[in-house]
């Protein structure tokens, strides 16, 4: 559904407040989205994954030194973590910007509550810029 002139002046009106207010954070999410972001992480979680292996098996061919396989297994275990959570966060090809999927429901429940809380913030301080500047 396409946007009305309103809430396509409010958009920009928005995208104008982020670069006067935060104008490196603005360039950064423009460069590159969220789907770009979680895939570089859930690369990176497999590489570590990978070198958690090799310490795996080294410290089982090195006699004495069972604490390198230790190490081994908690670094592929915080990165098996890191790939599941970046999988989980990255956006679907067919899925709504913002969180919406196509059937039009949230994540799960404290994901909704979540994204609520934060959407509701950001409507309350975009009223009260409308309220300062005087609409």
């Amino acid at each position: 559904m396409p946007l009305s002139e309103h809430e396509q002046r409010m958009l920009e009106q928005m995208e104008r407040a982020l670069y006067a207010e935060d104008p490196k954070f603005a360039t950064a999410l423009e460069g590159s989205g969220l789907r770009t972001y979680t895939r570089r992480r859930v690369y990176q979680a497999v590489a570590g994954f990978l070198v958690g292996i090799a310490l795996l098996m080294a410290g089982v061919m090195i006699p004495g030194q069972y604490w390198i396989s230790v190490v081994g297994f908690l670094v592929m275990l915080g990165c098996a973590a890191l790939a599941v959570t970046g999988w989980r966060k990255a956006p679907r090809p067919g899925a709504q910007p913002g969180g919406v999927g196509p059937a039009g429901g949230m994540g799960g429940r404290g994901q909704a509550r979540q994204r609520r809380t934060v959407m509701d913030r950001i409507e309350q301080r975009w009223q009260r810029r409308r309220d300062e500047q005087g609409h």
